[in-house]
């Protein structure tokens, strides 16, 4: 039925820091979820290739500090260039499963250098097609160290089966006016992806979902310290200050309502599976609609730049 979309929220571990080893965890993902028929399947934030935990534990904003030197090195490293290739075989799978994915991942933009880090949203279509990649507009507190702001380029929605879905990478999801960008594509399924944490998704996936009378998705990874690779560059040195658990999930869904269909799960690896019905998007829209009926564009308005930001443009 094209009002019901069967979704999978990817609560697990990266291998961290290991791009490679990485792409297999979602490659096996993905073809565990397919035997769910699930039709949209999501990682966490920077899941691709794990979230960059050791800034809180190494004094991440020491100057000319070596560790972090070497260590944003590695990170480069197993960093994503979607140009060269490099997510060619899990858009294979979407195409082969017809299932979307959004994916959260630290791209080394090639259209900027090919040197900075950029905390991206990839959305694959059910075609196997990428069809936006969203940097993450600022990063949060520690995260400036090591990545940098992007732009309004992926602040873009798409359509599957009934529904209109978009998507915000942690902390943005605290940002109303790139909220307000997604609502006034249309979009009536918003996902929300996390480094992992409770504390993240308790409070802002129902509001969000209340304010904008859809389904909200919140998907977080999992990371404790016993999934760090023994090769991690300077691992005793993390270890030394960091906790066993550094994220505890927290994964979850609310419907239109700003009620949980799918109350916050922590501490359980796996995909999570539920079924959404277009139709309570209606139901709720009927009161309230944030850029429908219930607003006034004559009086206050959005204006989105979405083009692609690059030092550098060559003319013909």
């Amino acid at each position: 039925m094209e009002n019901l979309l069967k979704v999978g929220m990817a609560q697990i571990a990266p291998v961290w820091l290991d791009k490679l080893a990485t792409i297999k965890r979602i490659e096996t993902s993905i073809q565990q979820a397919a035997m769910e028929n699930v039709e949209l399947l999501v990682f966490g934030e920077a899941f691709l290739p794990g979230y960059p935990f050791w800034l809180a534990h190494t004094e991440g904003a020491a100057w000319d500090l070596k560790v972090n030197k070497e260590l944003h090195a590695h990170y480069a490293r197993n960093s994503i260039q979607i140009e060269t290739g490099e997510l060619n075989s899990i858009c294979e799978l979407a195409k082969t499963n017809k299932m979307a994915i959004y994916l959260g991942m630290m791209e080394r933009a090639k259209d900027r250098g090919g040197h900075s880090l950029y905390c991206s949203l990839v959305y694959i279509d059910q075609t196997g097609t990428i069809k936006s990649v969203h940097r993450k507009l600022q990063p949060t507190y520690d995260e400036r160290l090591t990545w940098a702001p992007g732009d309004g380029n992926g602040l873009q929605v798409h359509s599957l089966k009934q529904f209109t879905v978009g998507g915000l990478n942690c902390w943005e999801n605290w940002m109303p006016l790139p909220r307000t960008a997604l609502y006034g594509q249309g979009e009536n399924l918003h996902v929300a992806v996390w480094p992992g944490g409770l504390h993240n998704t308790k409070d802002i996936t129902r509001f969000i979902a209340r304010e904008s009378r859809s389904f909200v998705i919140s998907v977080s990874s999992l990371m404790r310290t016993s999934d760090f690779p023994a090769e991690t560059p300077h691992l005793d040195k993390i270890l030394e200050k960091a906790p066993k658990i550094l994220a505890d999930g927290g994964s979850c869904i609310a419907g239109p309502n700003g009620e949980w269909v799918l109350e916050p799960v922590v501490n359980q690896e796996g995909i999570i599976y539920q079924t959404l019905d277009f139709n309570r998007v209606y139901e709720e829209r009927q009161n309230f609609d944030p850029v429908g009926h219930y607003s006034r564009p004559d009086v206050t308005k959005l204006i989105v730049n979405r083009e692609r930001q690059s030092t550098v443009a060559f003319e013909k």
